[in-house]
């Protein structure tokens, strides 16, 4: 029960604000490209209960990743369907190493929160500590779900973009691949090396470059992702 309190306290926030707003980025950019679906349906909103995913939240808490319901998307509405939906899937990936750098950037300013022996220091030091979890976790996640959202398998966003690029003929072929998208990503994480050899030794190579100073959190982060 503890370590469930303390993945809830550390991974709620900043693990929701990274699925929520790589499905806002989505709609976003498709609005700005001419497909309204997603504000029409209410979609293009910060509020986390217009996206949840039940059972991919339980996920996030359980191994460390999870995700939204994907947001809609019309690409008849579209003046370039193929190119359009190119930028439609990168967004979500971009917006979250956007998030990682961010993170990034607050774990590093929090080294310069005043720690120290007085009363004021000790009140400093013990909101710190929790924030610092907190922003290593966002860094952490963001990463993830950047590259493991970047797979060309569709309906991942990596498969869309390789469908945006290919000659057209090719890419009908891995459309049909499409329904069977999830299944596919599931053997590659949970079947082949390419979780433990690959994916994750490489976010956690760049977890760790990109908090400098503070990859300590990031080391206790990982662990307790995964638990």
């Amino acid at each position: 029960m503890d370590v469930l309190l303390v993945k809830i306290s550390v991974m709620l926030v900043p693990g929701l604000l990274a699925i929520v707003l790589h499905e806002v980025a989505h709609g976003y950019i498709a609005e700005r490209l001419g497909d309204p679906t997603a504000r029409m349906l209410g979609r293009l909103t910060l509020n986390p209960f217009r996206h949840i995913d039940p059972f991919g939240l339980v996920v996030l808490f359980l191994i460390g990743f999870g995700w939204a319901r994907p947001v809609p998307v019309n690409p008849l509405n579209f003046k370039r369907p193929r190119k359009d939906m190119v930028w439609v899937a990168l967004a979500g990936p971009v917006t979250n190493l956007i998030l990682a750098g961010l993170s990034a950037l607050f774990l590093r300013v929090l080294l310069l929160m005043p720690l120290g022996a007085s009363q004021s220091g000790a009140f400093v030091s013990s909101l710190a500590e929790p924030l610092i979890l907190m922003a290593g976790f966002s860094l952490y996640i963001n990463l993830l779900l950047a590259t493991l959202n970047m797979l060309p398998v569709p309906p991942l966003d990596g498969g869309r973009v390789v469908t945006g690029v290919l000659p057209e003929a090719q890419a009908r072929w891995l459309t049909r691949v499409e329904p069977f998208g999830f299944f596919i990503l599931i053997l590659l994480v949970f079947v082949t090396p390419l979780w433990d050899k690959a994916l994750l030794p490489a976010v956690s190579f760049a977890a760790h470059w990109l908090a400098g100073p503070q990859a300590a959190a990031i080391q206790q982060l990982i662990p307790l992702a995964g638990s």
